[in-house]
């Protein structure tokens, strides 16, 4: 279940972490979108420039193929006509020279490798000029750059669009598209040589995504989406955890309810236990005493005064826990009564038991026995339940390492009386439960013992507390306020 703090502070970083991963994927599909609209325009732009070059290599050599000959008529003069990229034919014939000294440099090269050659490139004017050697009649082309550029198909609308497309040669640029450039954001750049050697040109394009073209309505829908999403989920928690509450409330008023009369039933045998084992064992002494030949009456008489004795115990023993039930405020009569007495009397009821346990308790008194303020009959049935607490305990070790030792004395305003095993002790993360109703480190035991002795000993205004014992085993401290003198 959720705390308060944690009921507000998870969902909010539930809700931050989802709107983030779910923004940072739809900002990063926007950008996959642009980047492979921007490689697929750019492709486009460099297939048709790349078309264009080599259509120009194609009318070159038709050219010299041809051999227009050099007559009024010049028929390659009609070219521009045709082309309107092509702003002017020049042509020497064979015994004719190059007026520009770079046009039969490049005549030359072209000579050489049987191909169109760059011979002049003049980007700053927006123009450039090809050369192809043949016989008789060697021609050069001049062409504009900005017609070369096939506008009726280009893939971009060249004032609008954001890509920048340029023509890049020897540190020469022509911007065939300006596009929009700004710092920051996301740079997608493309690359590549047309597709002919007689036109070495790179054709580079560059897109520039700032941060206004996000998708910022379709993240503020997610955003609002997840908010929606995770206020429901809060507002399921918070019905589901109202539910188990109630659900946990009645189980716990169940449980009581049982602990209750668990606890009223188990001492109601724990209580009824000593006097009637007691009554059972005088009614059977007499018993033999009677079948005697002679039958010791005297001794058979006392015996059923014992055993009357005992019955009237466990009279009162029914009548207090009927009092506890009805009036619990006035259910513990308390009396001045002798420690020492009360082990004693617990003492004489397990005589079989520490027999049959090979367990010899000793005593020891510190000093005079101390008197202190009780219940008679509940506290012989707290100190008689320590005692096969103890009994139990030493069951587990082996006869010779079993010892049990009382000590009675006194603790300032109190009389106490500690009870020392060395039986295998209590493990240090069970000694704060060791007081619970229904919790036992014994299999099969009940867990209501420890826990109905701790609330006699609080009823008379007392304590018990457990702890270690050294070197081994487990101490139960009995602590009881001291009777007034008289």
């Amino acid at each position: 279940m959720l705390r308060k703090p944690q009921l507000f502070f998870i969902p909010a970083v539930l809700w931050l972490a989802i709107s983030s991963l779910g923004g940072v994927a739809l900002a990063r599909l926007e950008l996959n979108r642009l980047r492979d609209d921007f490689e697929t325009n750019a492709r486009i732009a460099h297939r048709l420039l790349s078309q264009r070059a080599v259509q120009h290599d194609a009318v070159m050599a038709m050219l010299a193929l041809i051999q227009p000959p050099p007559d009024a008529s010049q028929p390659e003069q009609r070219l521009p006509s045709v082309y309107p990229q092509i702003t002017g034919v020049q042509r020497r014939d064979h015994d004719a020279v190059w007026a520009d000294e770079r046009l039969a440099a490049a005549e030359t090269v072209s000579r050489a490798l049987q191909r169109p050659v760059l011979a002049v490139a003049d980007f700053a004017q927006g123009r450039y000029q090809l050369v192809l050697a043949a016989e008789p009649t060697s021609f050069s082309l001049q062409l504009d750059l900005r017609a070369v550029v096939p506008w009726s198909e280009w893939p971009m609308a060249p004032e609008t669009s954001p890509v920048r497309v340029t023509l890049e040669h020897d540190k020469q640029s022509y911007v065939l598209q300006p596009g929009r450039i700004r710092d920051g954001g996301w740079r997608f750049e493309f690359h590549k040589h047309l597709a002919t050697d007689s036109q070495p040109f790179d054709v580079m394009g560059l897109r520039q995504v700032g941060w206004a073209e996000l998708p910022w309505a379709w993240m503020a829908a997610w955003t609002l989406l997840v908010a929606v999403l995770v206020a429901g989920g809060l507002a399921l928690l918070r019905q589901r955890a109202e539910k188990q509450r109630a659900e946990e409330l009645l189980r716990l008023g169940q449980v009581g309810r049982l602990n209750t009369m668990g606890e009223l039933a188990a001492g109601m045998a724990h209580e009824l236990n000593q006097p009637l084992t007691a009554l059972l064992a005088n009614t059977q002494a007499a018993s033999r005493l009677l079948d005697e030949d002679p039958p010791d009456l005297a001794i058979a008489r006392k015996a059923m005064a014992q055993a009357a004795e005992q019955a009237r115990r466990a009279s009162d023993v029914v009548g207090r826990l009927r009092r506890a039930v009805e009036r619990p405020d006035v259910a513990v009569q308390l009396a001045a009564v002798n420690l020492e007495d009360a082990v004693n009397n617990a003492l004489y009821l397990l005589e079989p038991e520490f027999s049959r346990h090979e367990v010899k308790p000793k005593v020891n008194l510190q000093q005079a026995a101390p008197r202190v303020l009780a219940d008679p009959v509940a506290l012989e049935q707290v100190i008689h339940n320590l005692l096969m607490n103890a009994l139990q305990a030493l069951d587990r070790v082996p006869a010779p390492e079993r010892q049990l030792t009382l000590h009675l004395g006194t603790d300032g305003d109190g009389g106490t009386l500690k009870v020392s095993d060395t039986g295998p002790g209590i493990a240090a993360d069970l000694l704060p439960r060791i007081f619970e109703p229904f919790y036992s480190t014994r299999e099969g035991g009940l867990g209501l013992g420890l826990s109905l002795c701790e609330t006699l000993v609080n009823g008379m205004g007392g304590s018990l507390r457990a702890s270690h014992n050294t070197p081994r085993g487990a101490v139960f401290k009995l602590s009881l306020p001291l009777a007034k003198k008289q």
